[in-house]
């Protein structure tokens, strides 16, 4: 018997853990309130730019947002979201800006939520996949789709409005389906896309099409992709995945076929793995292993029982 919804509580994934932030939704509107708290001493701000952040190691180790008191805070005023508040009352703001400041003591870097999300604190990872959320949509939808006009920021940064037709536009949710396939021999079928490295397999993925219910398109995608039919189909969890704007919706899935026959647009080749493969495959440096802040990770792990091992691992 499966047992992999066992395995799940003691490894949480990725940006899905508890963030200790209300995002505080019925504030946005409350122009009054949001000037107060922008204008509050504990406030904290940072700088969203092209996904992209600054970081710093703290004395004890640990890597944090870099985040100032509004009073530091570069000027802006249309790219400006409000982002929630937390326990102690705390407020945080991300500001949107052509270019990442600059830090006197040199010390912070850049970077993006694939490096920073496995770095950062609940807290920080939270705060920061909205703000980058938020800025991509803010990049990309900067006009009107029903008529053209560019359109305002509202509701502190999760609203645009339409000054022209009035219409009323919300941020962007992709629905992606990202699915574990095994087989009667318990292998599982893992995918090289065609713009990936040699060697670098993961867990087929695609978005959810109009009309389409979350397991009709586990089971399209992975015939589409591969040429394997799916029967049975379980959801284990969900993951924001903001690049730009999907929310990756994770499942367990079980094959009625074996033949593989790949698409080849999408997907350049797709292999079962028995667990022993696998291990031999990984430790040899043959097979990548997915991006670790992935959902995919996690769902491999599931299947694997243990931590995946790392190249160059020596088997115990």
């Amino acid at each position: 018997m499966t047992t992999w919804t066992d395995r799940t509580a003691d490894r949480p994934i990725s940006l899905t853990a508890p963030s200790g932030i209300d995002r505080a939704a019925h504030h946005r509107l409350d122009e009054a309130w949001l000037a107060a708290a922008w204008s509050h001493p504990t406030t904290r701000v940072f700088v969203v730019s092209g996904g992209q952040v600054l970081i710093d190691e703290t004395a004890d180790g640990t890597t944090e947002l870099v985040m100032t008191p509004s009073f530091e805070a570069p000027l802006t005023e249309a790219h400006r979201y409000f982002l929630g508040t937390d326990d102690d009352g705390v407020s945080y703001f991300a500001l949107q800006k052509d270019a990442l400041p600059g830090r006197i003591d040199q010390s912070a870097r850049s970077a993006g939520l694939r490096e920073a999300g496995l770095l950062l604190s609940p807290r920080d990872a939270g705060l920061m996949v909205h703000a980058v959320a938020l800025e991509n949509w803010q990049r990309l939808h900067r006009f009107c789709s029903r008529c053209g006009e560019r359109t305002v920021i509202a509701a502190a940064g999760h609203i645009r409005r339409c000054p022209a037709c009035g219409a009323e536009h919300y941020p962007r949710t992709d629905p992606a389906v990202i699915m574990a396939v095994t087989d009667d021999e318990d292998r599982i079928l893992l995918g090289r896309q065609v713009h990936w490295p040699e060697g670098r397999f993961s867990t087929l993925a695609g978005f959810v099409e109009p009309g389409e219910s979350i397991e009709q398109s586990v089971r399209r995608e992975v015939f589409e992709e591969a040429g394997v039919t799916v029967g049975e189909v379980d959801y284990v969890a969900s993951q924001p995945w903001p690049f730009p704007s999907s929310l990756m919706l994770g499942f367990m899935a079980r094959a009625t076929s074996s033949e593989i026959n790949v698409d080849g647009e999408e997907i350049h080749e797709a292999r079962w793995f028995s667990r022993e493969d696998l291990r031999t495959a990984f430790e040899s440096g043959e097979v990548l292993p997915p991006f670790g802040i992935s959902i995919a990770a996690r769902l491999i792990e599931l299947w694997y029982g243990k931590p995946l091992p790392r190249p160059g691992a020596v088997a115990a």
